[in-house]
Protein backbone atom coordinates (compact mmCIF):
# COMPACT_ATOMS: atom_id res chain seq x y z
CA UNK A 1 0.00 0.00 0.00
CA UNK A 2 3.03 2.35 0.63
CA UNK A 3 4.42 1.54 -2.48
CA UNK A 4 1.37 2.58 -4.34
CA UNK A 5 1.13 5.85 -2.33
CA UNK A 6 4.80 6.67 -3.26
CA UNK A 7 4.40 5.76 -6.77
CA UNK A 8 1.42 8.06 -7.01
CA UNK A 9 3.20 10.60 -5.28
CA UNK A 10 6.16 10.87 -7.63
CA UNK A 11 3.66 10.40 -10.83
CA UNK A 12 1.59 13.15 -9.47
CA UNK A 13 4.67 15.51 -8.84
CA UNK A 14 5.82 14.42 -12.57
CA UNK A 15 2.21 15.08 -14.13
CA UNK A 16 2.63 18.87 -12.21
CA UNK A 17 6.02 19.60 -13.33
CA UNK A 18 5.29 18.36 -16.97
CA UNK A 19 2.38 20.51 -17.18
CA UNK A 20 4.26 23.45 -15.61
CA UNK A 21 6.60 22.99 -18.36
CA UNK A 22 4.85 22.89 -21.10
CA UNK A 23 3.17 26.14 -20.02
CA UNK A 24 6.90 27.69 -19.71
CA UNK A 25 7.41 26.77 -23.02
CA UNK A 26 4.16 27.86 -24.21
CA UNK A 27 4.50 31.23 -22.57
CA UNK A 28 7.64 31.38 -23.88
CA UNK A 29 6.65 30.99 -27.46
CA UNK A 30 3.89 33.08 -27.76
CA UNK A 31 5.77 35.98 -25.14
CA UNK A 32 6.11 39.20 -27.74
CA UNK A 33 9.69 39.84 -27.56
CA UNK A 34 10.17 43.89 -27.51
CA UNK A 35 13.18 45.48 -29.97
CA UNK A 36 16.34 46.68 -29.56
CA UNK A 37 16.20 50.64 -29.15
CA UNK A 38 16.51 52.50 -31.99
CA UNK A 39 14.27 50.58 -34.38
CA UNK A 40 12.35 51.74 -37.05
CA UNK A 41 10.72 49.75 -39.32
CA UNK A 42 11.06 51.08 -42.66
CA UNK A 43 12.50 54.12 -45.00
CA UNK A 44 10.59 56.90 -44.92
CA UNK A 45 10.94 56.98 -48.90
CA UNK A 46 9.48 53.34 -49.49
CA UNK A 47 6.11 54.16 -47.07
CA UNK A 48 5.15 57.23 -48.46
CA UNK A 49 5.11 54.94 -51.87
CA UNK A 50 2.60 52.29 -50.24
CA UNK A 51 5.74 50.06 -48.00
CA UNK A 52 6.25 47.92 -50.24
CA UNK A 53 9.84 46.68 -50.01
CA UNK A 54 11.40 46.48 -46.37
CA UNK A 55 14.98 45.26 -46.02
CA UNK A 56 15.98 44.04 -42.69
CA UNK A 57 19.08 42.64 -41.33
CA UNK A 58 20.13 40.97 -44.61
CA UNK A 59 16.50 40.19 -46.11
CA UNK A 60 14.26 42.05 -48.09
CA UNK A 61 11.14 41.39 -47.85
CA UNK A 62 8.37 42.86 -50.23
CA UNK A 63 5.07 42.22 -52.12
CA UNK A 64 5.44 40.18 -55.04
CA UNK A 65 2.68 41.22 -57.00
CA UNK A 66 2.93 39.24 -60.00
CA UNK A 67 0.03 36.96 -60.43
CA UNK A 68 0.48 34.07 -57.88
CA UNK A 69 3.30 36.39 -55.32
CA UNK A 70 2.23 37.48 -52.01
CA UNK A 71 4.90 38.44 -49.31
CA UNK A 72 8.27 37.20 -50.51
CA UNK A 73 11.34 37.30 -48.59
CA UNK A 74 14.90 37.39 -50.47
CA UNK A 75 18.58 38.32 -50.60
CA UNK A 76 19.22 41.74 -51.03
CA UNK A 77 20.66 40.86 -54.87
CA UNK A 78 17.81 39.35 -55.88
CA UNK A 79 18.75 35.64 -54.74
CA UNK A 80 17.17 32.99 -52.28
CA UNK A 81 13.48 34.08 -52.72
CA UNK A 82 11.19 32.07 -50.08
CA UNK A 83 7.35 32.66 -50.18
CA UNK A 84 6.06 33.63 -46.44
CA UNK A 85 1.90 34.15 -47.63
CA UNK A 86 0.12 34.47 -50.46
CA UNK A 87 -1.63 37.59 -48.74
CA UNK A 88 -1.77 41.06 -50.85
CA UNK A 89 -0.68 43.36 -48.44
CA UNK A 90 1.55 46.70 -47.67
CA UNK A 91 3.52 48.88 -45.54
CA UNK A 92 5.70 46.29 -44.85
CA UNK A 93 7.42 46.76 -41.46
CA UNK A 94 10.72 45.05 -40.09
CA UNK A 95 12.62 45.19 -36.43
CA UNK A 96 13.58 42.46 -33.70
CA UNK A 97 11.73 39.44 -34.03
CA UNK A 98 8.51 40.43 -36.26
CA UNK A 99 7.46 41.39 -39.16
CA UNK A 100 4.12 43.62 -39.78
CA UNK A 101 1.95 44.56 -42.94
CA UNK A 102 -1.68 45.37 -43.39
CA UNK A 103 -3.32 43.15 -45.05
CA UNK A 104 -6.07 44.48 -47.92
CA UNK A 105 -8.39 41.40 -47.17
CA UNK A 106 -6.91 39.88 -50.99
CA UNK A 107 -5.24 36.55 -51.06
CA UNK A 108 -2.89 36.15 -54.92
CA UNK A 109 -3.50 32.10 -54.41
CA UNK A 110 -6.42 30.53 -56.67
CA UNK A 111 -8.20 33.57 -57.60
CA UNK A 112 -5.86 36.06 -58.29
CA UNK A 113 -6.32 39.24 -57.35
CA UNK A 114 -10.22 39.20 -57.08
CA UNK A 115 -10.47 36.51 -54.04
CA UNK A 116 -11.69 38.13 -50.78
CA UNK A 117 -9.75 36.51 -48.36
CA UNK A 118 -11.34 38.05 -45.10
CA UNK A 119 -11.40 41.57 -43.04
CA UNK A 120 -8.22 43.98 -43.93
CA UNK A 121 -6.15 44.24 -40.77
CA UNK A 122 -2.92 45.18 -39.66
CA UNK A 123 -0.65 41.68 -38.91
CA UNK A 124 2.40 41.05 -36.92
CA UNK A 125 4.29 37.54 -37.85
CA UNK A 126 7.57 36.07 -37.08
CA UNK A 127 10.20 37.24 -39.89
CA UNK A 128 9.53 33.61 -41.22
CA UNK A 129 5.96 34.22 -41.92
CA UNK A 130 4.68 32.37 -39.20
CA UNK A 131 2.62 32.86 -35.84
CA UNK A 132 0.43 35.73 -37.85
CA UNK A 133 -1.10 37.77 -35.70
CA UNK A 134 -4.37 40.71 -36.55
CA UNK A 135 -3.16 43.74 -33.98
CA UNK A 136 -5.87 46.22 -35.50
CA UNK A 137 -9.12 45.87 -38.03
CA UNK A 138 -9.11 49.57 -38.60
CA UNK A 139 -8.24 50.79 -42.21
CA UNK A 140 -4.27 51.93 -41.92
CA UNK A 141 -3.15 54.38 -44.43
CA UNK A 142 -0.05 54.24 -43.18
CA UNK A 143 2.04 52.89 -40.20
CA UNK A 144 5.65 52.90 -38.56
CA UNK A 145 7.25 51.08 -36.06
CA UNK A 146 9.87 52.77 -33.64
CA UNK A 147 11.34 51.17 -30.87
CA UNK A 148 8.54 49.04 -28.93
CA UNK A 149 5.54 51.01 -30.33
CA UNK A 150 3.39 51.14 -33.93
CA UNK A 151 2.31 54.81 -34.63
CA UNK A 152 -1.06 54.78 -37.10
CA UNK A 153 -2.47 56.69 -39.29
CA UNK A 154 -6.15 55.37 -39.54
CA UNK A 155 -9.32 56.42 -41.69
CA UNK A 156 -12.99 55.27 -41.17
CA UNK A 157 -16.22 57.06 -42.29
CA UNK A 158 -13.55 59.71 -43.81
CA UNK A 159 -12.27 60.92 -40.19
CA UNK A 160 -8.83 60.36 -39.61
CA UNK A 161 -7.10 59.40 -36.42
CA UNK A 162 -3.08 58.86 -35.44
CA UNK A 163 -2.45 56.41 -32.66
CA UNK A 164 -0.14 54.42 -31.16
CA UNK A 165 -0.14 50.96 -29.86
CA UNK A 166 2.46 48.73 -28.16
CA UNK A 167 3.72 45.44 -30.40
CA UNK A 168 2.23 43.14 -28.31
CA UNK A 169 -1.26 44.75 -28.72
CA UNK A 170 -1.48 46.60 -25.71
CA UNK A 171 -1.22 50.35 -24.66
CA UNK A 172 -3.37 51.69 -27.19
CA UNK A 173 -3.21 55.25 -27.28
CA UNK A 174 -5.37 57.97 -29.54
CA UNK A 175 -2.83 61.13 -30.14
CA UNK A 176 -4.98 63.29 -32.40
CA UNK A 177 -7.47 63.28 -34.59
CA UNK A 178 -5.99 65.07 -37.82
CA UNK A 179 -3.53 63.31 -40.22
CA UNK A 180 0.03 62.90 -39.28
CA UNK A 181 2.17 60.69 -41.24
CA UNK A 182 4.60 58.67 -39.11
CA UNK A 183 6.55 57.36 -41.95
CA UNK A 184 9.93 59.62 -41.40
CA UNK A 185 11.58 58.52 -38.19
CA UNK A 186 15.31 58.53 -36.36
CA UNK A 187 16.46 57.86 -33.24
CA UNK A 188 12.84 57.74 -31.37
CA UNK A 189 11.77 60.96 -33.23
CA UNK A 190 8.83 61.24 -35.98
CA UNK A 191 9.22 64.07 -38.44
CA UNK A 192 6.14 64.87 -40.42
CA UNK A 193 4.82 68.18 -42.47
CA UNK A 194 1.90 69.92 -40.45
CA UNK A 195 -1.15 69.37 -41.53
CA UNK A 196 -3.41 71.91 -39.36
CA UNK A 197 -3.30 74.91 -41.06
CA UNK A 198 0.41 75.19 -42.28
CA UNK A 199 3.50 72.49 -43.49
CA UNK A 200 5.74 73.52 -41.03
CA UNK A 201 8.04 70.63 -40.33
CA UNK A 202 7.24 69.07 -36.54
CA UNK A 203 8.68 66.66 -35.00
CA UNK A 204 7.00 63.95 -31.99
CA UNK A 205 9.83 63.31 -29.58
CA UNK A 206 7.95 58.85 -28.91
CA UNK A 207 9.28 58.95 -25.34
CA UNK A 208 6.74 61.74 -23.92
CA UNK A 209 4.34 61.97 -27.35
CA UNK A 210 5.51 65.95 -27.11
CA UNK A 211 5.45 67.67 -30.58
CA UNK A 212 7.23 70.45 -31.35
CA UNK A 213 7.86 72.78 -34.68
CA UNK A 214 11.55 72.53 -35.99
CA UNK A 215 10.91 74.67 -39.22
CA UNK A 216 8.82 76.94 -41.04
CA UNK A 217 9.07 75.17 -44.63
CA UNK A 218 6.06 74.53 -46.57
CA UNK A 219 6.58 70.68 -47.43
CA UNK A 220 5.19 67.70 -47.75
CA UNK A 221 6.03 63.74 -47.10
CA UNK A 222 9.27 64.75 -45.90
CA UNK A 223 12.34 62.22 -45.87
CA UNK A 224 15.25 62.53 -44.02
CA UNK A 225 18.63 61.28 -45.47
CA UNK A 226 21.88 62.28 -42.97
CA UNK A 227 21.48 65.79 -42.64
CA UNK A 228 18.83 66.78 -45.09
CA UNK A 229 14.92 66.85 -45.49
CA UNK A 230 13.83 65.74 -48.86
CA UNK A 231 10.31 67.24 -49.36
CA UNK A 232 7.83 68.22 -51.94
CA UNK A 233 7.55 71.71 -51.90
CA UNK A 234 3.87 72.88 -51.47
CA UNK A 235 4.17 76.83 -52.45
CA UNK A 236 6.24 76.16 -55.70
CA UNK A 237 4.19 73.56 -57.87
CA UNK A 238 5.69 70.22 -55.40
CA UNK A 239 8.95 70.93 -57.13
CA UNK A 240 11.80 68.91 -55.23
CA UNK A 241 13.83 70.68 -52.35
CA UNK A 242 15.83 69.67 -49.72
CA UNK A 243 16.50 71.08 -46.23
CA UNK A 244 20.06 71.27 -44.34
CA UNK A 245 19.33 70.99 -40.57
CA UNK A 246 23.05 71.85 -39.39
CA UNK A 247 23.23 74.89 -42.52
CA UNK A 248 19.67 75.84 -42.05
CA UNK A 249 19.19 76.04 -45.73
CA UNK A 250 16.75 74.87 -48.49
CA UNK A 251 18.30 73.98 -52.25
CA UNK A 252 16.28 73.67 -55.03
CA UNK A 253 16.79 70.07 -56.54
CA UNK A 254 14.08 70.25 -59.84
CA UNK A 255 11.69 72.91 -60.59
CA UNK A 256 9.76 70.04 -62.33
CA UNK A 257 6.59 68.92 -60.34
CA UNK A 258 7.06 65.74 -58.35
CA UNK A 259 4.38 63.24 -58.02
CA UNK A 260 6.69 60.75 -55.96
CA UNK A 261 9.81 60.33 -54.72
CA UNK A 262 12.11 58.09 -52.78
CA UNK A 263 15.79 58.71 -51.64
CA UNK A 264 18.89 56.21 -50.83
CA UNK A 265 22.50 55.10 -51.80
CA UNK A 266 23.38 58.58 -53.15
CA UNK A 267 20.43 59.14 -55.27
CA UNK A 268 16.79 60.36 -55.80
CA UNK A 269 14.21 58.62 -57.91
CA UNK A 270 11.01 61.34 -58.69
CA UNK A 271 8.16 60.94 -61.25
CA UNK A 272 7.79 64.28 -62.64
CA UNK A 273 4.30 65.18 -64.38
CA UNK A 274 2.78 66.77 -67.52
CA UNK A 275 3.28 65.93 -71.32
CA UNK A 276 6.43 64.78 -70.42
CA UNK A 277 6.03 62.58 -67.46
CA UNK A 278 8.79 60.78 -66.54
CA UNK A 279 10.52 58.26 -63.87
CA UNK A 280 13.96 60.19 -63.23
CA UNK A 281 17.12 59.62 -61.51
CA UNK A 282 19.49 62.10 -59.92
CA UNK A 283 22.31 62.86 -57.29
CA UNK A 284 21.35 63.42 -54.40
CA UNK A 285 22.35 66.95 -54.30
CA UNK A 286 20.21 67.13 -57.37
CA UNK A 287 23.14 66.96 -60.22
CA UNK A 288 22.94 64.46 -63.12
CA UNK A 289 19.50 64.23 -63.69
CA UNK A 290 18.67 61.01 -66.21
CA UNK A 291 15.43 59.67 -67.36
CA UNK A 292 14.72 55.94 -66.69
CA UNK A 293 11.59 55.42 -68.36
CA UNK A 294 9.37 57.58 -69.79
CA UNK A 295 5.58 57.73 -68.93
CA UNK A 296 3.86 57.41 -65.36
CA UNK A 297 5.46 55.33 -62.76
CA UNK A 298 5.08 54.70 -58.76
CA UNK A 299 5.30 52.78 -55.92
CA UNK A 300 8.90 54.00 -55.80
CA UNK A 301 10.76 51.51 -53.51
CA UNK A 302 14.17 51.17 -52.47
CA UNK A 303 16.35 48.59 -51.02
CA UNK A 304 20.39 48.65 -50.42
CA UNK A 305 21.11 47.26 -54.23
CA UNK A 306 17.82 48.12 -56.36
CA UNK A 307 15.29 50.66 -57.05
CA UNK A 308 11.45 49.01 -57.92
CA UNK A 309 8.81 50.23 -59.65
CA UNK A 310 5.64 50.30 -61.12
CA UNK A 311 3.55 51.65 -63.92
CA UNK A 312 0.56 54.09 -63.32
CA UNK A 313 -2.50 51.67 -63.69
CA UNK A 314 -0.52 48.05 -63.68
CA UNK A 315 0.05 47.33 -60.01
CA UNK A 316 0.73 43.48 -60.84
CA UNK A 317 4.28 44.35 -62.70
CA UNK A 318 7.15 44.87 -60.73
CA UNK A 319 10.05 47.00 -62.71
CA UNK A 320 13.71 46.91 -61.17
CA UNK A 321 17.21 48.94 -61.37
CA UNK A 322 20.32 48.88 -60.19
CA UNK A 323 20.69 51.70 -57.54
CA UNK A 324 22.60 54.52 -60.37
CA UNK A 325 22.07 52.92 -63.17
CA UNK A 326 20.24 54.43 -66.23
CA UNK A 327 18.22 50.87 -67.10
CA UNK A 328 15.29 48.81 -66.10
CA UNK A 329 13.28 45.72 -66.74
CA UNK A 330 10.94 43.53 -65.00
CA UNK A 331 11.51 41.51 -62.15
CA UNK A 332 11.43 38.49 -64.12
CA UNK A 333 12.62 36.82 -61.12
CA UNK A 334 9.92 37.49 -58.46
CA UNK A 335 7.57 36.77 -61.69
CA UNK A 336 8.96 33.08 -61.51
CA UNK A 337 9.05 32.79 -57.68
CA UNK A 338 5.43 33.84 -58.15
CA UNK A 339 4.37 31.21 -60.35
CA UNK A 340 6.09 28.51 -58.61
Amino acid sequence: MRLKKSVKIVLGIIIVALVAGLATIFYLTQRVVMNPDGTVGNTAGNLNNEGLFCEYDGTVYFRNSFPGGGLFAMKPDETEFKRLNSLQIRNILAGGKYLYYYHTGISYEDSGFSGALGLRTFQRCKLNGSNATSLTTNMVVTGQLVNDYLYFLTASNDKVSFSKMKIDNSDEVKLADYQINPACAENGIIYYNGTQGNHFLHALDTATDAPREIWRGNLWNPVLDGDYFYYMDVAENYRLCRYSRSQNMVEVLTQERVECFNVGGGYVYYQTNGTDAALKCMSADGSNPTVIATGVYHNINMTSRYVYFQEFRDDSTIYHSPIGSSGYEVFQAAKEAAEK
